[in-house]
C-alpha cells in the first residue's frame, strides 16, 4: 500500500494506492473457467485511536484501488493507521507520518 499523508492548515490530506487484484467472480480465465471472487471489503484509517476514515468497497471497484479523503485535527510528524480487508480474510495495515508542507 502506497500513502502520502500531507498536513495544510487544520486540514490533512490523505491519497492511498492499494494493490490487489480486486476480481469481481465473473471474468473467465483463458481455459474458460470463472476466476474466483477476490475483492477488499473494507478500508479503515484510524488517528490516535479513533476512526477518521471507513469504507466498504466490494467487487465493482477496479483493480488497484485509490482512494483519497481529508480530515481535520492531525499535524505534520503525527501518525496514522491504514488497513484493508478482503473477502478471503488477507489484509494489510501500515502506519504513515503526516508530511507537512
Amino acid at each position: 500500500m502506497k500513502v502520502k499523508a500531507v498536513a495544510k492548515g487544520d486540514a490533512v490530506s490523505v491519497k492511498m494506492l492499494i494493490k490487489h487484484p480486486m476480481e469481481m467472480g465473473r471474468r473467465k480465465d483463458a481455459e474458460g473457467n470463472l476466476i474466483p471472487a477476490h475483492y477488499i471489503t473494507e478500508v479503515t484509517v484510524k488517528y490516535n485511536g479513533e476512526i477518521v476514515f471507513h469504507s466498504e468497497l466490494g467487487p465493482g471497484v477496479s483493480m488497484d484501488p485509490y482512494l483519497a479523503f481529508t480530515f481535520d485535527g492531525a499535524k505534520a510528524g503525527e501518525s496514522i493507521s491504514l488497513s484493508w480487508m478482503d473477502n478471503k480474510g488477507q489484509s494489510e495495515r501500515v502506519d504513515a507520518i503526516i508530511g507537512g508542507t
